[in-house]
């Protein structure tokens, strides 16, 4: 039996995703002794980083995690967080953040875009059957606009960008947080991986560290300040066993569908996904460019029938539209392991609508309409489990003092949109704060 291990520092950070890496290197380059914990380890070292196989290796079960209705979730865990197997699509926060709840991170995240060079894939680089799928939806009266992206194809080793790249990117075109992870040990962040943080810990209401396993190994870490940013699953659930009882009741998914159609042309399989978006903020949902990757196709849409796998030899063929849909709270992460997202009286109709629109798209982008159909719902941005106005007030606190949560789970409501540029923009404001 080895002995519990003790680390001491002024603030912990659990989580090294988009909201926990921000947070954690700006607090360092503020001369904050850091304890950054991951649950995961690495993994852009290793051979298969970014192919099937690592999927299978770095995403929560395999990739075969569910809701009770079946929705799929993809919840990579490792350094770097949902950012190592994401499109690369930025988007600002929705006027609603600030309008409805009072949170401005339009400073923050302006410093975000002009440090990351976010802006859209040059023209050439958007794919052929992408840009005709968004000349088809402006054909017939839909705002299609290059989507923004969290890429510099200049920087790339060889820029070699299709549908695998959600799977990891391999040509380092791609941001990921995992290299704010890199500048915040090189700021001094003591970055512990394999640490699975199990409860915080707090005295008199006022958080004083975490506990968990090291490596396998027991231990406590100490500070007066705790960050939660292991995502809308990860964190409710912590806070679950450390007593609070309404974490994850309720969540927010993005729920996703990609509407398909074969043409005699190339489809966009092979190409950068989503180059080109539209958004409908009344019905509240978006549609992009995108196909599911190579291998990935026949096992995803094998789920709804064996019939649509069989249309795998036809995949270079492939038309693809995502949905996704800004979906109302509902269900929840519970402590029994369970989670749950039903699509609401209101979510239905609304999606039935916007694959409407797919259909009538991928007709005038020139697939057959006799193969067009829709994937089965799955869950993109679990979100919205620690509610901004629910379980944290609007500088991210919670009723726990020194206790703090940056992620999706503190959307008071589903973006549907890209989550990245918004977790990170409240990433660098929570910083400012802890800095005061």
């Amino acid at each position: 039996m080895s002995s519990p291990l003790s680390l001491q520092a002024d603030v912990i950070v659990v989580g090294s995703g988009p909201g926990g890496a921000t947070v954690a290197r700006g607090l360092a380059r503020g001369g904050k002794k850091t304890l950054l914990l991951e649950r995961g380890v690495d993994q852009r070292p290793r051979p298969y980083y970014g192919t099937y196989l690592g999927a299978l290796i770095y995403s929560d079960r395999s990739s075969l995690l569910f809701t009770q209705e079946g929705l799929n979730i993809v919840r990579p865990l490792m350094v770097g967080g949902a950012t190592s197997m994401f499109a690369g699509c930025a988007a600002p926060p929705p006027d609603w953040l600030k309008d409805k709840y009072g949170v401005d991170i339009g400073q923050e995240v302006a410093e975000t875009m002009e440090e990351l060079e976010i802006a859209p894939l040059p023209p050439e680089l958007r794919g052929e059957a992408s840009t005709r799928i968004a000349q088809a939806g402006q054909a017939l009266g839909y705002d299609w606009e290059p989507q923004l992206k969290f890429m510099r194809p200049a920087r790339a080793r060889k820029f070699d960008c299709g549908a695998k790249c959600m799977l990891g990117c391999r040509c380092g075109a791609k941001w990921n947080a995992a290299e704010y992870v890199d500048e915040a040990v090189a700021a001094g962040v003591d970055l512990r991986t394999r640490a699975r943080v199990e409860r915080v810990l707090t005295e008199d209401g006022r958080v004083v560290g975490v506990a968990g396993r090291l490596a396998g190994r027991p231990f406590t870490a100490r500070a007066g300040t705790v960050v939660l940013s292991a995502g809308g699953i990860g964190t409710p659930r912590i806070l679950q066993a450390s007593g609070v009882r309404q974490a994850g009741v309720g969540m927010g998914m993005d729920t996703t569908v990609i509407v398909y159609g074969f043409s005699k042309k190339r489809g966009n399989g092979n190409e950068p996904p989503m180059t080109w978006s539209w958004e409908d903020l009344d019905a509240g949902y978006m549609l992009s460019t995108l196909t599911d990757p190579w291998l990935l196709f026949p096992l995803i849409n094998g789920l709804k029938s064996p019939r649509y796998a069989l249309q795998w030899p036809k995949w270079n063929n492939a038309l693809g539209v995502m949905i996704k849909l800004r979906d109302e709270i509902s269900g929840g992460v519970f402590p029994d392991g369970k989670i749950s997202k039903p699509l609401t009286d209101n979510d239905r109709p609304r999606m039935e609508r916007a694959e409407e629109i797919c259909r009538k798209i991928l007709v005038e982008a020139g697939a057959d309409p006799e193969t067009i159909f829709a994937s089965p719902l799955r869950g993109t941005h679990p979100s919205g489990t620690v509610r901004i106005g629910t379980l944290v007030d609007t500088n991210l606190q919670t009723e726990t003092l020194g206790l703090y949560v940056c992620d999706a789970s503190v959307f008071p409501e589903a973006l549907g949109r890209p989550t990245v540029l918004t977790i990170t923009g409240l990433g660098k404001r929570l910083v400012k704060r802890l800095l005061q």
